[in-house]
């Protein structure tokens, strides 16, 4: 979908989250099930469950056409207004399941990731957060013609306290990421707006 083409003013907008674990129970599949209602009304945030089908990235796969798990991981990000990716962070660095679909993304025709309002956060259960896999991921996100989010940026810390079983817990991170989740409604209005409607 080219942010060009449309504007979303009045329209819901419609988000695809992806968190970057395999794991069922990992933290950042458990911050991305908090954000969902934390949405406005003018917002839906969908949670992607399949990521465990999309294989290591081959260039032989690719024809003769993309394996099912990544055509399908494609459409949803097609039909989706903007993309909202939650990233662990492995040995100070960007995990190799987030760099895996990123570059599946990234591929085809049509690049889905091209002009797609997308947005990063991500937790951890160390102290430093995930500073380092989002900046490695914006880096990465940019290259492919993204259009990042810039601001505000969260970088969640010590995941054991901020959640129990499965819900987070800590109010000061759900009021983060209701203002966060604000924020990035108005960067996918702001970035599906016509380029001459900006500069007006």
């Amino acid at each position: 979908m080219n942010p060009g083409e449309r504007s979303t003013d009045t329209a819901n907008v419609r988000v695809l989250a992806i968190a970057g674990s395999l794991r069922r129970d990992s933290f950042n599949r458990r911050l991305l099930d908090a954000v969902v209602p934390l949405a406005s009304h003018g917002m839906s945030i969908d949670v992607y469950e399949n990521l465990d089908a999309v294989p290591l990235f081959n260039e032989d796969l690719e024809t003769p056409r993309a394996p099912p798990g990544v055509e399908h991981l494609r459409a949803a990000v097609a039909v989706a207004d903007g993309l909202l990716i939650a990233t662990p962070e492995y040995n100070q660095a960007l995990p190799g399941v987030v760099k895996n679909f990123v570059d599946w993304l990234s591929r085809g025709e049509v690049s889905v990731l091209e002009g797609k309002p997308t947005a990063i956060l991500g937790v951890t259960p160390g102290n430093w957060g995930t500073r380092l896999a989002q900046a490695s991921l914006r880096h990465t996100l940019t290259a492919c013609g993204a259009l990042v989010m810039p601001a505000p940026q969260i970088y969640l810390r010590h995941a054991a306290q901020l959640f129990d079983q499965q819900r987070l817990v800590d109010s000061r991170a759900r009021e983060s990421l209701a203002e966060y989740a604000k924020s990035f409604e108005r960067w996918i209005r702001f970035t599906c707006q016509p380029i001459e409607r900006k500069i007006a």
